[in-house]
């Protein structure tokens, strides 16, 4: 189970990287290969994690933020709620890189492109799968750049520049909401990872727990597109018909 989880993460990163780093190098079909075989290659490792999944799972692989008390290793966590997320992320986003080969097929930037759908799906992922807060706000700060990015992919156009900087800016309101609450949370509970922070809600007054579930609340209208933080949706449409079907699904997720 620990490979598995790992792979899920790191197909879709090193996608992302290797088409950033060297895509325009090498022929268009190696790129398209190489971004659309890492995601099937997760949905591959979401289908063994399933298969070998009994109960939820707690898995560290190594330390990433530690200073004084504050600990936040990089750890995932699995449970039946983000397995089926896992499962459904990598095979709706799959479908999506699929079509992605023949909607682009005709753009010079087709590595930039792919590149940022993998490292998109990475970030979803990430997002998913988190055990700590730093880690999922690490997630969740991707897939904000990454729909900021591929939003006005076709940036020489003015209007694509200004959805895509549109949509920075609002879920930039919820983000840092949720950056807010998260650092509020470590300071009363001195704790960030999420499995322990779930049974400590009656310990604090419920005035507190209800300004932090308000900082949460606008977190998640943000990045889900939830009124009034809605507004940067419908001009998600300047992009890539492919990369609108993408955040539609990452709205969903989140």
């Amino acid at each position: 189970m620990k490979l598995y989880l790992a792979l899920i993460l790191l197909f879709p990163l090193c996608g992302g990287l290797f088409n950033a780093l060297i895509g325009n190098k090498l022929p268009r079909r190696v790129g398209e290969i190489i971004a659309c075989g890492a995601i099937w290659g997760a949905f591959a490792c979401s289908v063994l994690a399933f298969l070998q999944f009994s109960a939820p799972v707690k898995i560290e692989y190594a330390s990433w933020l530690a200073a004084f008390d504050f600990k936040a290793p990089i750890a995932l966590y699995l449970d039946q709620l983000s397995l089926s997320l896992t499962l459904m992320i990598t095979f709706v986003c799959g479908l999506i890189h699929l079509y992605s080969v023949g909607y682009m097929k005709d753009d010079p930037s087709y590595a930039r492109y792919f590149a940022l759908l993998n490292i998109f799906v990475f970030a979803m992922l990430t997002l998913v799968l988190a055990e700590n807060m730093p880690l999922l706000y690490l997630g969740w700060e991707g897939v904000g750049f990454c729909s900021y990015a591929l939003i006005g992919f076709w940036y020489s156009e003015e209007q694509n520049a200004t959805a895509g900087r549109k949509a920075f800016i609002v879920t930039r309101i919820g983000d840092t909401a949720f950056g807010i609450a998260i650092v509020w949370m470590f300071q009363l509970f001195g704790t960030v990872s999420i499995t322990e922070l779930n049974g400590m809600g009656p310990l604090m007054p419920a005035g507190t727990i209800t300004a932090l579930g308000i900082l949460l609340l606008i977190g998640a209208a943000g990045k889900s597109a939830q009124l009034p933080l809605s507004v940067w949706l419908p001009d998600a449409m300047a992009g890539p018909t492919p990369v609108s079907a993408q955040i539609h699904a990452a709205t969903m997720v989140t």
